[in-house]
């Protein structure tokens, strides 16, 4: 007779912030994958939440609570992103409560990065070796936060996937805030030169990917892993965003305007209006080239492969409610 062998134990997941925009993102990549998902949330689970996702309701500084209800967590996802007007006073203790929490549970910490690490400076190309000279108070704090996760190894092990802009998965960011606004009304409005490249992150795909790199046992005790995306100019994304709206039957028969972001009206408010000082310091981003060198990735995932521009595209102008409706239910159908 054979020996009954054990079966593989589930992996589980903490995601810290699951009703955020990555987090939520998150919650749903891990939940595909067959993951355990525990999703720690402040108030009752957002839309879009998978229904076999567990809530951990207490808050981020309770680390014994978060413990015990998340105990045999083999990652924990931070995820929790405070408002840009309060990341002084708040990215780095809630990034130490996070690291804490995955300390006691034994888990991988896993981080989503972005490139405010490399400042003005930075080159058109960028990988996990490029020197980090932060230009920003908000570069610093995050290049502070990631010293930080490097000093805890190999006690605590980490992984961050270093990505541009996001779009897709949720609210709140210049693709759907500025740069789609007017799509349904045939209007694009692009706050950077339009002839320089972009980074820029499909969330979907992104969270996917940290999925792929939490299931490997051989990443090294802390890993910066950079995360390709789409690199496009202005007149590339707006061009792409055009073709989309046009195949979907919006936009009408004229020609899509184009235009810029309100920069002056922002600067002239920054001195009074906290938000608007908090995105004038970051302008440069949008008048430096850069792109996410994505062969780290590749070597460590050589399956990984990105979802079609188009189609991430329409998915996030679907998602949007951007696209004509009968247009948007057909796609929806057609899925």
């Amino acid at each position: 007779m054979q020996p009954t062998l054990p079966s593989q134990r589930q992996h589980r997941v903490l995601i810290l912030g699951a009703n955020g925009r990555f987090g939520l993102a998150a919650a749903r990549a891990f939940a595909a994958a067959g993951w355990d998902v525990l999703a720690q949330v402040r108030r009752d689970a957002a839309p879009g939440m998978p229904a076999q996702a567990r809530l951990v309701t207490a808050p981020l500084s309770d680390i014994d609570a978060i413990a015990a209800q998340a105990a045999g967590a083999d990652v924990v996802v931070h995820a929790v992103n405070p408002p840009y007007t309060r990341w002084g006073t708040d990215l780095l203790p809630l990034a130490r409560q996070g690291m804490d929490i995955a300390e006691r549970l034994g888990a991988r910490f896993a981080l989503p990065g972005n490139v405010y690490n490399y400042g003005a400076a930075m080159p058109e190309t960028l990988t996990a070796a490029t020197p980090q000279w932060p230009s920003t108070r908000k570069g610093r704090w995050r290049m502070q936060m990631e010293d930080e996760l490097r000093a805890r190894a190999p006690r605590l092990r980490s992984v961050i996937l270093r990505a541009g802009d996001f779009f897709g998965a949720g609210t709140g960011v210049w693709f759907d805030g500025v740069i789609t606004s007017g799509i349904a009304k045939g209007k694009l409005a692009y706050p950077g030169t339009p002839t320089l490249a972009h980074a820029w992150a499909w969330l979907p795909d992104m969270a996917r990917a940290l999925v792929g790199l939490c299931e490997l046992d051989d990443l090294p005790a802390f890993a910066d892993i950079p995360f390709a995306g789409f690199t496009l100019t202005g007149t590339e994304l707006m061009d792409a965003l055009e073709a989309v709206a046009r195949e979907a039957g919006g936009g009408g028969a004229r020609p899509f305007r184009r235009g810029g972001a309100p920069w002056w009206v922002m600067r002239a408010l920054a001195p009074l209006v906290p938000i608007c000082r908090e995105v004038v310091e970051m302008r440069y981003l949008w008048e430096t080239p850069h792109a996410l060198d994505g062969r780290d990735l590749a070597r460590w995932l050589p399956g990984f492969r990105a979802t079609p521009l188009p189609a991430a595209l329409r998915a996030s102008l679907e998602e949007l409610g951007r696209l004509p409706a009968p247009a948007a239910a057909g796609l929806a159908a057609a899925r």
